[in-house]
């Protein structure tokens, strides 16, 4: 099939085309310079009012700020009232509280008895330890003389008592969510510091049911080391059936000579505050005091050149009571421990609240009794 011919484009047309484009561009240049013009008429207008000056205190001041808004600029006149965050209904419930992040506590006395005493990690709770006591017999021969058989040491076994401490706080879960502090890390330390409380007031007091046998618990007697039983601690009278006695300072000495030589290497005092104060009160016959405070900064306080330890958990001066231990607790009393304390976060038990179960086993005991001396309040 034959294409029919097309036809010429008319040159008539094409032209008045071409100007009906040309002036649709002119109009749409111009309507954007008018944009444009605007635009700059507006950042004029910005730049004018930022010179003006401010009313002083608008935008602090409420009232004033109210005023203007109010009255110069939409011609109200009505009553305009200040805002007060001391009354709630007038502002106060719009101010978002703030809550210091660092949360303060009552302080805690912690027993420093971990510190002085030997501490052991164990893998079980049925940990044992043996100890000599008595060490290998000797004695002197001729040259040619007969070899007699000589005692052999003797031994005891040592079981620390131990028991487990536990907490189980809660918090709820929307608590844990919308504190303005950590309560997950709050509650652990909290923890912690109950933790090492309680394991120290047992290792001066505990019954050893349950808990650690405290070395205060320990059986005493007035005999020395050679006639007492394995276990039994010594006690030197204060003189005094109701204090220190009339020669304190005499019985504190006689308390630090007690205590074998070998021993007093690492020795130390210790006793609770009320005790301290009166112990500072002590003097010399030349009127010195016995109490020697620390000289730099971090050294302890000394008494006849040993230093002086502050457990909260000693009995203060009374009849029957020894305030006042001294000896070498690393070689005196024993800790042993089956792990760090181990948090177990429980959300599951009791929703909508959270649990903490905390728990930490330890045990301790007197691992030698010649090593830890009493001063007992007796006439």
């Amino acid at each position: 099939m034959d294409t029919p011919p097309t036809t010429p484009a008319d040159p008539l047309e094409e032209s008045f085309d071409l100007v009906a484009r040309q002036e649709k561009t002119e109009a749409e240049v111009a309507a954007l310079r008018s944009d444009v013009d605007e635009v700059k008429a507006r950042v004029d207008r910005i730049g004018r009012a930022a010179q003006r000056p401010a009313i002083s205190g608008a935008s602090d001041n409420p009232e004033v700020k109210g005023f203007v808004d109010g009255y110069l600029r939409r011609g109200s006149t009505a009553e305009v009232k200040s805002l007060s965050i001391g009354v709630p209904a007038d502002g106060g419930y719009a101010v978002p509280r703030e809550i210091d992040a660092a949360i303060a506590r009552e302080l805690t006395e912690i027993s420093p008895i971990r510190s002085l005493a030997q501490v052991v990690q164990t893998g079980t709770s049925g940990y044992r330890k043996l100890v000599s006591t008595g060490g290998t017999a000797s004695g002197w021969v001729s040259e040619t003389a007969g070899r007699p058989e000589t005692a052999t040491p003797q031994f005891t076994e040592i079981a620390p008592p131990s028991g487990e401490l536990y907490a189980n706080p809660a918090a709820s879960q929307a608590m844990l969510d919308d504190a303005a502090f950590d309560v997950e890390a709050w509650l652990a330390s909290e923890i912690a510091m109950e933790f090492a409380r309680a394991e120290g007031a047992a290792f001066v007091n505990g019954t050893g049911a349950n808990q650690p046998a405290g070395f205060l618990a320990a059986p005493s007697s007035a005999a020395d080391d050679a006639a007492r039983a394995f276990g039994t601690l010594q006690y030197i009278g204060s003189g005094d059936a109701a204090g220190l006695g009339s020669d304190p300072d005499l019985a504190l000495i006689v308390l630090v000579h007690t205590l074998k030589a070998g021993y007093r290497q690492g020795a130390s005092f210790v006793m609770n505050s009320s005790t301290l104060a009166e112990v500072r009160k002590l003097k010399t016959s030349d009127g010195a005091f016995l109490w020697q405070p620390g000289l730099v900064e971090g050294q302890p306080d000394r008494l006849l050149g040993y230093p002086v330890i502050e457990a909260e958990d000693m009995p203060g001066i009374a009849a029957g009571e020894c305030p006042i231990a001294f000896g070498n607790f690393r070689a005196g009393y024993l800790i042993a421990e089956r792990s760090a304390t181990q948090i177990l976060r429980d959300p599951f038990t009791n929703k909508p609240f959270v649990h903490f179960y905390a728990t930490k086993r330890v045990g301790g005991q007197v691992l030698d009794s010649n090593a830890i001396k009493l001063l007992k309040i007796e006439g």
